[in-house]
């Protein structure tokens, strides 16, 4: 069962059926619950190859209506979505400086039904000397279904590739976190080796392309409901590419929303509420 299914289940018997009426309104727990997790998606730091960080501390901000439905249930709501950002987490290996918060605040300039997602880092006491991340800017809202999310993912600079074995990673003198390495070309005659991981499983790239989906005739199922019958495509060559096969909700690719990239080795992408991480290495 999805992470996103669970936070569902978890919300319908709580406060006698409270928040069933309550959130009759535009705007609807799981949208934010799924804007929550592509905000991880969009922001996360690979430090190394065991460490990658993503936000732990969030703001959902809401129009009026929404704001005033939603309010006399902020903290429990919030800890809800502060458990699925958990369980999200846990699922893509993702870590956190400290510990997750998840605040409701008004926005006068959001009609009903739009809303925004901001994020940062947040040190724990314990992790004081780590670095902490700026906050991310609000994504611009969206009327609900425009691409199949509540809002337009924000774009995000490319993540660092992993550093190479033996490669050495830690802080810079200035205390901000360093950039791996980029990984070398491939040598002359060297063959390329191409895999994706879909929730911690890996799946070989033994053909020149890949069909993902929904559909039992696809290459890779994912069992998604925000994942068409046949989904996308992964085409491995100089460079490797990913390109939509015309599905209902598209794909996000290191935080861009598109029909066609380039992928490299710890490309990100997202499609429906799954993450894929593709891969490639000599040998």
């Amino acid at each position: 069962m999805g992470v996103l299914k669970k936070f569902e289940q978890r919300l319908e018997g709580l406060v006698n059926g409270t928040f069933a009426k309550v959130f009759k309104s535009e705007v609807q727990p799981v949208e934010i619950a799924g804007a929550l997790q592509r905000e991880c998606d969009n922001n996360a730091t690979i430090w190394n190859r065991d460490r990658t960080v993503v936000p732990n501390d969030f703001i959902v901000e809401l129009s009026t209506p929404d704001f005033e439905r939603l309010s006399p249930y902020s903290g429990q709501l919030g800890d809800e979505l502060a458990g699925m950002v958990r369980d999200y987490a846990k699922q893509q290996r993702y870590t956190f400086m400290g510990p997750i918060k998840v605040h409701l605040e008004k926005a006068d300039d959001l009609d009903t039904g739009l809303y925004r997602v901001r994020s940062r880092t947040l040190a724990s006491s314990s992790n004081q000397q780590a670095p902490e991340r700026a906050p991310a800017g609000p994504a611009p809202a969206a009327p609900r279904g425009q691409g199949g999310y509540g809002y337009p993912p924000a774009a995000a600079p490319p993540m660092p590739s992993a550093p190479p074995p033996g490669g050495r990673t830690g802080a810079a003198p200035t205390g901000q976190p360093m950039g791996a390495r980029p990984p070398a070309g491939p040598q002359p005659g060297a063959r390329m080796r191409h895999w994706i991981e879909v929730n911690g499983t890996r799946h070989q790239i033994s053909r020149p392309t890949l069909v993902l989906g929904r559909s039992t005739e696809a290459d890779v199922r994912i069992d998604d409901p925000g994942v068409s019958r046949r989904h996308c495509e992964i085409r491995t060559g100089t460079p490797s590419t990913i390109q939509d096969l015309g599905s209902t909700n598209g794909i996000v690719v290191d935080g861009q929303h598109t029909t066609r990239a380039t992928l490299r080795d710890g490309s990100r992408i997202v499609v429906g509420s799954t993450t894929i991480i593709y891969r490639q290495a000599e040998g």
